[in-house]
């Protein structure tokens, strides 16, 4: 599964071969069809490892009581910059990698990823709702649109980051989202 998200990742779902992830997995075609009936069953396994794993993820950084809630978003805007940094803007979001391969290609892939991303907003709007009970988000602004912009900017961000190969997509929405966006 991690050779394949790494392959998937940097290479595409459609460009990235069974023999390839297999070998570098070291493992024999006999034993991926014990576990996988087909291709896309491992590719639908892929989402869903990488959307639990983040899932925690979220939730480890975004539920933190004793963060305010906007240093929690802050907080993760700044450790997937730092991420993409490191990583030299090759790869990003599985996710949205995916979402932009495969929507128009796979109604099941598409389902799943949607799914994915409901679940991230879902969790970025609570994190606004408590910021907002606590008077740190305008009472005008509906937490769910918020939660809604913030996934597709920064969805956006790193794509533009990534043909670019510069962090200054990802710093422009993290300061347009705090300074305008949020501001009263």
């Amino acid at each position: 599964m991690a050779v394949g998200t790494e392959l998937v990742s940097r290479n595409g779902y459609n460009a990235t071969g069974l023999d390839a992830v297999l070998k570098g997995a070291g493992v024999p075609k006999g034993s991926f069809y014990h576990y996988f009936s087909s291709k896309e069953d491992f590719g639908l396994a892929l989402i869903d490892q990488y959307a639990h794993d983040y899932d925690h993820k979220l939730h480890r950084l975004l539920g933190n009581p004793g963060v305010s809630p906007l240093d929690r978003i802050r907080s993760y805007l700044d450790a997937e910059r730092t991420h993409l940094q490191q990583e030299q803007f090759l790869g990003g979001c599985l996710i949205g990698n995916l979402g932009q391969e495969l929507s128009d290609q796979n109604e099941r892939f598409r389902q799943r990823l949607s799914e994915v991303f409901w679940s991230w907003k879902t969790q970025f709007e609570a994190c606004l709702r408590e910021a907002q009970s606590l008077g740190q988000v305008f009472e005008g602004h509906d937490p769910g649109e918020l939660a809604e912009f913030l996934l597709l900017g920064w969805e956006g961000a790193v794509l533009r980051a990534k043909v670019t190969r510069t962090a200054e997509p990802l710093d422009v929405f993290i300061r347009t989202f705090f300074r305008s966006v949020l501001k009263a």
